[in-house]
């Protein structure tokens, strides 16, 4: 990318804040049952939260634009989705920009009260290439939804706290929006499908065994084959790459060990394009809380370039980075 291109991006990035991104929804259930997730009675609905949750969600999707994504894009056409970095310290919000050069901008406050929320995730549902949905996962199980187009939360239903594990790779089986991927507390892996606006199909078991892993993560194509994957890091540091197939059934190749020695880090992110090369990456925290951004190269066999610091110790003040 050219000194002129990543200035202005740095500056337009700069001038609208961080990114887009708003919260897709999700039809939650009791899908401990196996049933089609539904969404819950009126007098299981957290009113304070989900009010809450939309105040959040509307925060920050009101700090983006599409003309963010495209400025940052304009140095690399053919890249792949693109996210800013949001991070929870208790209760208070802190989000960072992309910078152009394969970093963040100075963080930027965005409200506190938020203890109530136990995890999230981003996607691009509207497939612009700029992370604009955000599914939020409350502390009583509740999932929320909400969108840059429709920034007001929307309360989709309980019941997922019987996973310890959930995030949106991105498209996984070619439909109209990104999916999602849960992992319950017996290790069994469940996909949801996108419809593209927030709602989701009824889960499908995709697996077993996912409880050797302490991190799972990923954002879009790794391999350069155009389907999304995921990596996952089991109890002894190794790094497994788990290439999509574009099947919901059976949405992954076998894995194949692609590192090692990442039990260094307690944090693991798929940031999609963060260096604006046209490739997903991810990026790592380590337990002296600094920050590495690994770059993707495209190739199967060895996906990640060497790592790169990105952050100075600091960043094991979040609880949550997403």
């Amino acid at each position: 990318m050219t000194t002129s291109n990543a200035n202005r991006t740095r500056t337009r990035t700069r001038t609208r804040a961080l990114s887009r991104l708003a919260v897709a929804a999700l039809t939650a259930a009791l899908v401990a049952t196996g049933t089609s997730a539904v969404a819950a009675d009126e007098s299981d609905k957290p009113g304070a939260a989900d009010r809450k949750a939309g105040k959040l969600a509307a925060e920050i999707a009101k700090r983006g634009a599409k003309g963010a994504a495209a400025d940052a894009r304009s140095a690399a056409p053919n890249a792949a989705e693109q996210r800013a970095l949001y991070a929870f310290a208790g209760g208070e919000l802190y989000g960072y920009g992309l910078d152009g050069l394969g970093g963040y901008q100075a963080r930027e406050w965005l409200g506190s009260g938020w203890e109530f929320i136990k995890n999230a995730t981003q996607a691009d549902n509207d497939g612009d290439g700029w992370a604009d949905d955000v599914w939020l996962w409350d502390q009583s199980g509740y999932l929320h939804y909400s969108s840059a187009e429709s920034p007001d939360s929307v309360l989709v239903g309980g019941g997922w706290n019987i996973y310890n594990h959930v995030f949106s790779p991105g498209n996984l089986a070619g439909g109209p929006g990104a999916d999602l991927l849960a992992r319950d507390s017996a290790g069994a892996l469940w996909i949801y499908l996108g419809h593209g606006d927030g709602r989701v199909t009824a889960p499908v078991r995709i697996g077993g065994g996912w409880n050797v892993y302490d991190r799972i993560a990923g954002v879009g194509d790794l391999t350069g084959d155009g389907r999304s994957d995921i990596t996952a890091v089991d109890k002894s540091g190794d790094l497994w790459l788990y290439e999509g197939t574009g099947e919901h059934r059976t949405p992954f190749k076998p894995r194949a060990k692609v590192g090692w020695s990442w039990n260094i880090y307690n944090g693991v992110v798929g940031v999609g394009d963060l260096d604006l090369d046209g490739k997903s990456d991810l990026i790592a925290r380590d337990k002296a809380g600094a920050l590495w951004r690994y770059s993707g190269t495209g190739q199967a066999a060895e996906p990640f370039k060497p790592r790169v610091k990105i952050g100075t110790n600091g960043w094991n003040a979040y609880r949550l980075i997403f």
